[in-house]
């Protein structure tokens, strides 16, 4: 039997989260695997004691820790997902980044130039020149956010300054706005390489935002050959084991928002009847087993 180590982050413990990792749990004693918890805060602290990395076969690493995560494959452990594709996915500007030289259809992006807390934007005019560039309405994202949280539509100039001003510090991108697209977008979950569930998301109140987070409404989909393409060759080059790809519909086609490399799936499940846990922890194995 093999021994896994699902690492949570100690400080995200709400009932949400909890029961994600029970799914996990269950997923794993099905496929007869022993998947022991712990979190980010106890980890740590072990690695400065008796810790054997030795002793688990492999980390599902659900926790956006990446110092942690970078530490634990120092010491040889196999981490689904790795430290490179969460850090990757966990910073917008940096997914943006890594695929902008591989033809990957996305929303024109601009990073922020960066400044600090206590300086902000004396001058925000680079903020107007990149509004005009890119048109509006424009879409400003903070790198770091989940949930469709911490992302903002500006209809005019005198909007984007504000919100440019008001996030100061933190790190932003402009992007493009699809409008075409606004208020709904499709969920494509991948795992091992593969499209296994798929849904679309629809705003419910005229938010531009789909998140079901913030009230939007579901619905099982069937993606089509390019936007399942599109999933899966993005996963590849994010160097994921297994992601949730959001993808826009575009005029001329897919076009790639987001990958969340530590996608929620309870929604998912409800709606598809798909569990994304037993199919993570049969890629697992199956990686396990090939690697006898």
């Amino acid at each position: 039997m093999y021994r896994g180590l699902l690492v949570v982050n100690a400080f995200l413990r709400t009932g949400k989260f909890d029961e994600l990792y029970r799914f996990l749990s269950e997923a794993a004693a099905g496929e007869g695997i022993t998947l022991e918890v712990m979190t980010n805060a106890e980890l740590v602290c072990a690695l400065e004691d008796a810790f054997d990395p030795a002793a688990y076969a492999f980390v599902i690493f659900w926790d956006k820790d990446i110092l942690l995560a970078q530490r634990l494959e120092q010491l040889g452990m196999r981490l689904y997902n790795n430290a490179r594709g969460i850090a990757l996915c966990d910073d917008k500007s940096l997914t943006w980044l890594a695929l902008k030289d591989y033809a990957i259809p996305m929303p024109r992006t601009v990073p922020a130039p960066k400044t600090f807390p206590a300086i902000g934007y004396p001058s925000a005019a680079f903020a107007e020149e990149i509004g005009d560039k890119l048109g509006y309405p424009v879409v400003v994202k903070e790198c770091c956010g989940s949930f469709g949280q911490q992302v903002y539509l500006c209809r005019s100039r005198e909007e984007l300054l504000e919100k440019v001003r008001q996030l100061a510090g933190i790190p932003i991108l402009f992007q493009q706005a699809i409008t075409e697209s606004m208020g709904h977008d499709v969920r494509i979950n991948v795992v091992g390489g593969q499209v296994v569930a798929s849904i679309l998301r629809r705003s419910s109140d005229g938010d531009f935002r789909s998140n079901l987070t913030l009230g939007g409404t579901m619905e099982p989909y069937t993606p089509t050959e390019a936007e399942a393409q599109l999933a899966v060759r993005v996963t590849e080059l994010l160097g994921l084991d297994f992601a949730g790809v959001d993808i826009l519909f575009g005029k001329e086609g897919p076009i790639l928002c987001e990958v969340n490399s530590n996608a929620h799936f309870k929604t998912t499940l409800a709606c598809t009847g798909i569990n994304m846990a037993q199919h993570i922890l049969r890629h697992i194995k199956n990686q396990l087993e090939g690697c006898k």
